[in-house]
């Protein structure tokens, strides 16, 4: 992998060639372009080529559609995709996956990559393996096992409004239409509002180390994050703490993700169905009534097809004209966009010892929480790191990289910092923000209206899927409902009129 090609997305640096824009990946499309033909009509174009449209192209193309993809950015991926430097992986958005998330699951068992997974954090190791919280100043040092007794004790306390953690609030992770009374009411609050209901019941340290764990997991102003949110994960998480931390930040691919997204991608383009054009932002996408017209941004391109299938983050929909327009909860939902606005950054730092380290420095650091991922070639600790979007330590790691250097070094003294890694998802005009943590109010009055069809255009995304919703899974699951949607409408109305 010495020599994969660069990507204009993703920010690296080192102290021998300091901040560098692009990194490579194994997401890069090269040529940009395949097969397109103006006088062409497609049965499906999909734009996005995140999980949720790789997913559908694959899909699509495999049972027997013509299909083109169009994607704003120079790769796949979308906001989950690694970069591998010297072949090794930086998890630059969704990274973990477990054998709890069906969709992502199916996927790695459909390409034989079970045996890639690797464990991310590594506590038990030796040197290194403790914990330091930033406490009003003072440093505290606690053991991994004191620290997950602290923070789970924090979180029944947090998540414990009924009695029986959660349970009779969401009795069906996969499908919360069926208590939505329950989630209403709790979809009102915010993570502001619920931590005044229980602070007085947290001791100081777990109130920080806690609070530190929820602000990197909404990325958001307390108030502007849903307290259900943290709810439906905790549900699809088993209801326990132990589950919640194998589940959600235990296992990633020692290929990373990008080499997933590369195998659905390619098994698409091995049907010969499938013709894309990568860097080629949507301007418009309007719906005749008989077929879509899709008009690229620079005005010079336009492609048709019998329906659509838009795969735009959340916060993005809004950007691209839509004729008819969008219908109104769409558009505004869009307009309000999720709350998440986390920072993730990567460090290759010269201390072995640091593999096992945890370190948390909240409310004040730049970056909020960072543990040891793995090891690099050079035999480096990689950390990964979050910061939240808290007043006065939001940070944007690329603006000042001395200001992104110092936040790594603030987790820990004799931290020596070789190179850094990351993507900026709240600056990233195809993303604008990282993954879905939805604001207050926003699950009961949109979600409904996001999943919708509006005319030939159908929608999929990780930000409305079913399940596991702001995860790989739920990008993966909400493709494959819609490619079967427009497969089995395009098939139904192919079929002589004698034979319905």
């Amino acid at each position: 992998m010495a020599n994969v090609p660069k990507s204009r997305d993703g920010y690296q640096w080192t102290p021998a060639t300091g901040l560098v824009q692009g990194v490579p990946t194994l997401g890069l499309v090269q040529p940009s372009k395949k097969g397109l033909k103006n006088s062409k009509r497609y049965d499906v174009v999909v734009v996005g080529a995140g999980y949720a449209g790789l997913t559908t192209c694959r899909d699509l193309t495999v049972a027997g559609n013509s299909v083109l993809l169009i994607e704003a950015r120079d790769r796949i991926g979308g906001r989950s995709w690694s970069s591998n430097i010297d072949g090794y992986p930086y998890e630059l958005g969704g990274t973990w996956v477990h054998w709890h998330q069906p969709f992502v699951w199916r996927e790695l068992r459909r390409y034989g990559m079970i045996d890639q997974l690797e464990v991310s954090p590594r506590p038990g190791m030796e040197g290194g393996s403790r914990v330091t919280v930033n406490l009003d100043g003072k440093v505290v040092s606690l053991s991994h096992d004191e620290e997950s007794e602290i923070v789970e004790s924090a979180f029944k306390k947090f998540i414990n409004v009924d009695g029986v953690l959660g349970r009779s609030v969401i009795p069906y992770p996969h499908d919360i239409e069926l208590n939505m009374a329950g989630v209403k009411k709790y979809d009102q609050l915010s993570m502001a509002d619920r931590m005044a209901q229980v602070e007085s019941q947290l001791t100081p340290l777990e109130k920080n180390t806690f609070g530190g764990f929820l602000a990197i997991t909404h990325g958001a102003k307390w108030e502007e994050a849903s307290f259900f949110e943290l709810l439906r994960w905790w549900a699809l998480m088993n209801y326990n703490y132990t589950d919640f931390m194998a589940i959600g930040l235990t296992y990633k691919l020692r290929d990373g993700q990008s080499a997933l997204a590369r195998r659905i991608f390619d098994e698409a383009i091995d049907t010969g169905r499938l013709d894309y054009s990568f860097s080629t932002p949507v301007k418009s996408v309007h719906d005749n009534g008989s077929h879509i017209v899709i008009t690229a941004r620079n005005g010079d391109a336009t492609f048709e097809a019998r329906r659509a299938v838009c795969t735009v983050p959340l916060n993005v929909l809004h950007t691209i004209a839509f004729t008819p327009a969008l219908p109104s909860l769409k558009r505004e939902a869009s307009m309000m966009g999720h709350a998440n606005q986390v920072v993730k950054c990567h460090a290759e730092v010269a201390n072995p010892e640091m593999r096992s380290l945890g370190a948390t420095n909240f409310p004040r650091g730049k970056l909020t929480y960072t543990f040891g991922d793995g090891t690099t070639p050079a035999g480096h600790t990689h950390l990964v790191a979050f910061g939240s979007s808290l007043p006065g330590a939001h940070l944007d790691p690329e603006k000042d990289i001395s200001v992104t250097k110092q936040a790594f070094e603030a987790f820990h003294p004799d931290m020596k910092v070789q190179r850094l890694v990351f993507h900026n998802w709240h600056q990233d005009e195809f993303a604008r923000g990282a993954w879905e943590w939805l604001r207050p109010g926003m699950t009961t009055k949109y979600l409904e209206a996001l999943r919708k069809r509006h005319g030939n255009v159908f929608f999929a995304s990780s930000d409305s899927s079913f399940g596991w919703r702001g995860f790989i899974d739920g990008a993966i699951d909400d493709g494959g409902r819609v490619a079967k949607m427009v497969h089995d409408e395009l098939k139904m109305r192919d079929l002589p009129r004698s034979r319905l």
